[in-house]
Parts: structure tokens; C-alpha cells; sequence
């Protein structure tokens, strides 16, 4: 999938932004990935049990992938978008909503980890007291 057809696809629910990203590219709302889009499938963000019971229960998987090692790998934090939301714009919104909302969450935590990250790096080191010497009790 190119990134105007992505972009196309995501139309209905919000304004994305296609940017390429591993193989494929990745659907940017603002700075917030609410999908990625490769091996052939979109795979939406997913940062809450209940919504992955829901798209389990709409026949949708978690993204896995098996690299050259041979082990596969799954991450619980994309799952399949489920293909009744390719057709109608209803579903579309209705999963891309919370991914959404996920994706923020995600992009503030990140934020909040590279701002304290640059706090830390800013203060300077503070220096230790040289250590008392012990006296002696009679």
C-alpha cells in the first residue's frame, strides 16, 4: 500500500500522515502512530486489554512477524485492523478511535521520558561530600 492510499483509507475517521517506516510506512494523526501498514495488512495501535478482547473477537490478530532467526515475534501493541473496517467507514472509526487515543498516550509518555531524559542531562552532576573520617569515642 503507497502512502496516498493510505492515506485515502484513513480519510473518513481523521487527517493522516503516511511516512515510511521498515517496509511500509507508518499512519501519523499530528506525531501519534495510530498504524502501520505492512506484510500486506494495517495494523492498528492497541495499548488496552479490553479493545484487544474486542478485535480478538472480530477475528483480528496481534502483529507478528518472524525474522531471520526463526523465532517468531509478536507484538500485542498493533493488532490487525479488522477487515469489515476496510468497507465501512463506521467500523473504521469505531477501531481507529481508541487507537488514536492509544497512540497519544504513547507519543505523551514518550515526551514526558525525553524531556525528563534532557532535565537529567541538563543538571550538572551533583558532587559528593568527601567522607568523614569516624572519631574515636573513649
Amino acid at each position: 500500500m503507497d502512502a496516498e492510499s493510505i492515506e485515502d483509507l484513513f480519510a473518513p475517521f481523521a487527517r493522516v500522515r503516511a511516512k515510511r517506516m521498515f517496509s511500509g510506512h507508518g499512519a501519523y494523526v499530528d506525531d501519534a502512530c495510530i498504524a502501520l501498514c505492512v506484510l500486506g495488512a494495517i495494523w492498528i495501535k492497541v495499548d488496552d486489554d479490553r479493545e484487544r478482547a474486542a478485535l480478538a473477537a472480530a477475528g483480528s490478530e496481534p502483529f507478528n512477524y518472524t525474522p531471520p532467526d526463526g523465532r517468531r515475534r509478536v507484538m500485542n501493541a498493533f493488532w490487525k485492523l479488522p477487515d469489515a473496517a476496510l468497507d465501512d467507514e463506521d467500523e473504521l472509526k469505531r477501531w481507529c478511535r481508541p487507537a488514536l487515543e492509544a497512540a497519544r498516550r504513547t507519543a505523551a509518555q514518550k515526551a514526558l521520558a525525553k524531556a525528563r531524559k534532557a532535565a537529567k542531562a541538563a543538571t550538572p552532576a551533583a558532587k559528593k561530600a568527601p567522607a568523614r573520617k569516624a572519631r574515636a569515642r573513649n
